[in-house]
C-alpha cells in the first residue's frame, strides 16, 4: 500500500474546535479549492460552485442555522459548496458547452440524447448534491495534505443558508458546508471498521 496517501486519510478527521484567530495562507486555500475544481463528475458537468466565507459576522450567522455547531463560527474559512440545479437542464447553454467538450464531433448528438433521457428519469437535485460530495472529499484530503483541518457539515437549514448568502434557490442547492482551519485540540486515534468486515471478493 502507498503509505503517503493513506497517512493523509489517517490524519484527516472531523475537527469540532478550530483556532479561530489563526489565518489560512491563500496558497493553501487555493490548493483546497483547486482540488475541488479538478474533481471528477458525472458526464463531466462540474456540478459545483464554491462560496468562500471569511467574515466573522457571516460565519456566526451560518453557525446559527447549522444547529449552532461551533466549528462553523470558529473556522478560519467556511466553504459553502453549492450544487447546480438549473444549469443541469438539457437545453441550457451550460450543458451544451460542457457536453461538447466531453463528447466532441459526431458523438455529441447521441450524448445529448442520452443525457436528456437520464435527466428526465433522475432526481436532479439529489444527483447534483452527490456529485458535489465527490469534490468535498477531495478538498478535505487536499486540506490534510497542506496541514489544514476540516469538518464536513451536512446538518443545516438549507433555506436559511440561502437567505444569509443571497443564493438563488432555483439555480442552486446547498450540498455541504466545509469549515477549514487549524484544530484547537489534537486528533484522536482513527476509528474505522477493518477491511475484513467491509470488503467481499466475488
Amino acid at each position: 500500500m502507498n503509505q503517503k496517501i493513506l497517512d493523509l486519510f489517517r490524519r484527516r478527521y472531523a475537527c469540532h474546535s478550530f483556532l479561530h484567530d489563526r489565518a489560512i495562507a491563500q496558497a493553501d486555500l487555493d490548493t483546497v479549492l483547486e482540488a475541488g475544481r479538478l474533481s471528477p463528475s458525472s458526464f463531466g458537468l462540474e456540478h459545483w460552485k464554491f462560496l468562500v466565507v471569511t467574515q466573522a459576522e457571516e460565519k456566526a450567522r451560518l453557525q446559527a442555522v447549522c444547529f449552532n455547531q461551533p466549528q462553523v463560527g470558529d473556522a478560519s474559512v467556511v466553504v459553502v459548496i453549492l450544487a447546480k440545479i438549473a444549469d443541469m437542464d438539457p437545453d441550457t447553454d451550460y450543458i451544451k458547452a460542457l457536453m461538447a467538450r466531453e463528447y466532441p464531433g459526431e458523438a455529441l448528438a447521441q450524448a445529448l440524447a442520452n443525457y436528456r433521457g437520464f435527466h428526465a428519469a433522475t432526481d436532479v437535485k439529489a444527483w447534483s448534491i452527490s456529485q458535489c460530495h465527490i469534490a468535498a472529499a477531495n478538498m478535505m484530503t487536499a486540506a490534510a495534505a497542506v496541514g489544514l483541518d476540516s469538518c464536513a457539515i451536512g446538518g443545516f437549514l438549507a433555506d436559511e443558508v440561502k437567505k444569509i448568502l443571497a443564493i438563488d434557490g432555483d439555480r442552486y442547492e446547498i450540498a455541504l458546508i466545509l469549515p477549514l482551519g487549524y484544530c484547537a485540540e489534537p486528533a484522536p486515534e482513527k476509528q474505522r471498521l477493518p477491511l475484513s468486515e467491509l470488503v467481499e471478493y466475488r
